[in-house]
């Protein structure tokens, strides 16, 4: 079963979220309707990038890497 990690972007704030699923249109509607994780309550998320993988584990795996890259994410947030 295919995985994804994948980066939010919330341009009234200027943040990003990284997490991983296994469905991204329901999750990103999760986090704009208030009931994915508790950093993204209210506020208005847009899928600036996301990645397929094989595996949940893989998904995981790379969500750690993408969360501790703070300059890759800035430079999604500048497109």
């Amino acid at each position: 079963m295919a995985a994804f990690v994948y980066v939010l972007f919330d341009e009234r704030r200027r943040r990003t979220y990284v997490g991983w699923t296994l469905d991204l249109e329901r999750r990103l509607a999760q986090h704009n309707g208030g009931a994915g994780a508790k950093f993204t309550r209210g506020g208005q998320w847009a899928l600036i990038y996301a990645e397929r993988h094989r595996t949940r584990n893989g998904a995981m795996r790379r969500e750690i890497v993408l969360k501790a890259d703070r300059k890759f994410r800035a430079l999604l947030r500048q497109r």
